[in-house]
């Protein structure tokens, strides 16, 4: 599989040299070369795009500003001339920031992981319970994690982050959905029971009122919208525990 991708500088010499670098590489595909973000805003419009490789410093609107403005984001490997954008560059979940001159070697290590990325993403995609597989890896802290899933207590959504709770070891928080984490756990073993919480079922060992409790200090609430299902794990007959 070829990964789409966009060449974005106002710069012509630097366009021309990553998109040749582009070319010379099997598994990306270039889409377009752009001038201005503005171009590329028009490419993307129509065009099926997963990777951009865009210039920081441009008039009008910078690489920044345009990939912040972006709904969906693509990955995205930055490209500049000043050091000073690392940081931030990496605070908008970019893959990696490469500093002018860029050669073909530090290209071909971004791409790599990029593809790395990809690849890991079309392994986890949705399917049956049979098909997924018995760990997560996640992005945190700008590395990635393998997980067990047999680790995870349970996980509680934060905004646009999701917290992690492990048997051993501290949280782990990292930049994804409830929902898109739910997707790839087995149900058998994992439950919503709360738009902001998902559980480990075979962790639960005490239940108080209409809470989960984990230690004398966490206690996961149990939402009335996932009450009766939850309830249905642990009880027989008429029984009523919440």
């Amino acid at each position: 599989m070829r990964i789409t991708c966009l060449a974005i500088d106002d710069e012509p010499l630097a366009l021309k040299k990553v998109a040749s670098y582009i070319e010379r590489i099997p598994f990306l595909e270039l889409v377009a070369e752009c001038r201005s973000a503005f171009e590329a805003m028009e490419v993307m419009r129509s065009n099926k795009v997963q990777l951009l490789f865009v210039d920081i410093n441009m008039p009008a609107l910078s690489g920044m500003d345009f990939v912040k403005s972006l709904n969906v984001k693509p990955y995205i490997v930055f490209t500049t001339a000043y050091s000073e954008y690392a940081v931030e560059g990496f605070q908008v979940e970019a893959v990696d920031y490469l500093l002018k001159p860029i050669t073909f070697v530090n290209l071909l290590k971004a791409a790599n992981k990029v593809k790395a990325w990809v690849d890991l993403n079309a392994a986890s995609q949705p399917g049956s319970d049979d098909a997924k597989p018995d760990h997560l890896f996640v992005k945190s802290s700008y590395k990635l994690l393998r997980i067990e899933l047999s680790a995870i207590k349970y996980l509680e959504s934060q905004h646009e982050y999701v917290k992690i709770f492990l048997t051993n070891g501290k949280p782990v928080l990292t930049k994804m959905s409830l929902k898109a984490i739910e997707e790839l756990l087995h149900s058998d073993q994992f439950m919503r029971v709360h738009r902001s919480y998902i559980v480990s079922m075979d962790k639960v060992v005490e239940i108080e009122r209409s809470s989960i409790v984990f230690d004398s200090k966490v206690h996961v609430p149990v939402s009335k919208q996932y009450r009766e299902k939850f309830q249905g794990v642990f009880t027989k007959g008429n029984a009523t525990i919440l």
